[in-house]
């Protein structure tokens, strides 16, 4: 198809939603889950761990970095360190050593040791369960927390906004913002707060196979017709 005929049939989608009141956003949304479940329904965290510690140490390696390339360090971290109190006593350099392919090697380690360090000296050894008590912590913002209470203590506090949430909620028509933070704010208004955690595992497996960038994959998607930007 050419860019005309991409424009003009974006357009036209974009023209259904014209008017969409915040109830049918809602519903609108809801069937958006509904559907990504059914295409979905193993969408969950990429990132390897057994707990409430791994999971923090692998979401602070994970920024500029892949999930796999994370899950490829995290086996000889963990053993090195199995524990907070075995991570803040460990030597900056063993630990750059470990993580260097990660990127950000040198920052990432400072971030560690003394997230580490405060949860001891803080929390007796326990990584702590809530929101101020995470950002709290070196090393650690609202997505990180986010993460960690979502998916190792089960707690809905907010939504993820990664590169694939902030993507797919724009083409949806969900949102028309762009920091992660107001992203979140007006999905934490559309998104009933049982799928907060949910959500952003959804797109993501959504954008991997099909809302890819730059290209979304249009004609497979199972959201077009619910999509005011079908027609790319």
């Amino acid at each position: 198809m050419s860019e005309t005929g991409r424009k003009t049939r974006r357009t036209e989608a974009g023209r259904r939603f014209v008017g969409e009141r915040k109830r049918e956003r809602r519903e609108r949304v809801e069937e958006i889950i509904r559907r990504l479940w059914d295409e979905y329904p193993d969408a969950t965290t990429s990132l390897h761990h057994e707990s409430p510690y791994e999971l923090l140490v692998a979401t602070i390696l994970s920024a500029q970095c892949t999930d796999e390339r994370v899950n490829m360090v995290t086996p000889e971290l963990f053993e090195r360190y199995p524990t907070p109190e075995d991570l803040a006593g460990g030597r900056r350099e063993d630990v750059e050593e470990i993580i260097r392919s990660t990127g950000f090697f040198r920052q990432k380690t400072k971030s560690l040791l003394g997230m580490a360090a405060a949860v001891v000296d803080r929390h007796g050894g326990e990584v702590p369960g809530t929101m101020k008590e995470l950002v709290e912590l070196p090393g650690v913002g609202r997505k990180t927390a986010n993460v960690v209470l979502g998916n190792a203590f089960g707690r809905d506090e907010g939504v993820v906004v990664d590169t694939h949430v902030k993507r797919i909620s724009g083409r949806l028509g969900l949102t028309k913002e762009t920091t992660p933070e107001k992203i979140e704010q007006d999905l934490m208004e559309l998104v009933p707060k049982a799928s907060w955690t949910d959500l952003p595992h959804l797109f993501i497996f959504h954008g991997r196979a099909v809302c890819r960038a730059p290209t979304p994959v249009c004609g497979e998607c199972v959201l077009a017709d619910l999509c005011p930007s079908a027609g790319f």
